[in-house]
């Protein structure tokens, strides 16, 4: 079983080799890359909003006005 089991190795692992794909170079400047990183940060005080990524602020339903309004009075 263990000849069984080194074979299977043997072969998962010359597959993935095959599989492997190098990734390209970098040949950007160090000042564009310095750039690109300033551009992907995001804006300082956006995360600490809960709000943030809706410009309006957000609006009751009638439900929740009328359950915390008055008492209707019966006439």
């Amino acid at each position: 079983m263990n000849k069984r089991l080194l074979k299977r190795h043997k072969r998962q692992v010359s597959r993935a080799k095959e599989r492997v794909r190098l990734s390209e170079p970098d040949v950007r400047t160090p000042e564009q890359v310095k750039a690109a990183r300033e551009a992907s940060r995001a804006a300082p005080g956006l995360r600490n909003d809960p709000h943030a990524n809706y410009s309006n602020p957000p609006v009751r339903n009638s439900a929740g006005l009328a359950a915390d309004g008055t008492a209707k009075v019966d006439g």
